[in-house]
């Protein structure tokens, strides 16, 4: 199959709910030789992009929704045995949805491609209060802190928290990204210091490959 009968057949089984007929797909696209990379990009993003627009849309229910991203966490929790890597770097990163924001499948992958690059993570998942993320990171002074917004309209509170970390954290690296911040939304960014715009997971892998020679 094609990537893009492969995203169709994602697609169907998701909306049925088969989480079944979902795993097969995947493990069709592992056995093509594709990276867990690939697999995230081209094949479970796209599928999610295609499952928020059939919402936004009233096609589907809230109910689909939630089943569809339960059975993709689910799934990724399965191939988690090919991303984990037996000796990690003592380097740390932290990594969560911003607060308000209810989607962590983007933030899942992130955390993943940290851990192929061997680093020690600490997920924290989906709406991760402000306050409570900053007085964490002080806790366990990580290397860096990658930060994702699926949605558009959850900006002001990416700047309130970008804001406020480097105020009480000015040194700390920060990576941001999410479908949030496609369409030049991500331009502001450009106002701090060590806080770097990822469009997708390829350019964070790069970016941590880079991160890795430096050490």
């Amino acid at each position: 199959m094609n990537q893009e009968t492969e995203k169709q057949a994602l697609l169907r089984a998701l909306l049925k709910g088969s989480r079944e007929n979902a795993s097969q797909v995947i493990k069709q696209f592992i056995d093509q030789d594709h990276t867990i990379i690939d697999l995230y990009e081209y094949l479970i993003k796209e599928t999610m992009y295609e499952i928020g627009y059939l919402w936004e849309t009233g096609k589907i229910s809230v109910a689909t929704e939630h089943l569809a991203s339960a059975i993709v966490e689910n799934l990724m929790n399965e191939i988690y045995h090919l991303i984990a890597t037996p000796e990690k770097k003592e380097d740390l990163a932290v990594i969560c949805s911003i607060e308000n924001e209810q989607h962590q499948i983007g933030s899942k992958m992130v955390s993943d491609v940290y851990e192929m690059n061997n680093w020690n993570t600490r997920y924290l998942g989906a709406n991760t209060p402000k306050n409570d993320l900053i007085h964490f990171v002080k806790s366990i002074n990580p290397k860096m802190l990658a930060l994702s917004m699926s949605l558009f309209f959850h900006l002001p509170e990416l700047e309130s928290t970008l804001q406020t970390i480097k105020k009480e954290l000015p040194g700390l690296l920060i990576i941001i990204g999410g479908q949030g911040l496609k369409h030049g939304s991500q331009d502001f960014l450009k106002n701090y210091q060590n806080v770097f715009y990822k469009p997708d997971l390829f350019s964070l892998d790069s970016f941590l490959k880079t991160q890795n020679q430096h050490d």
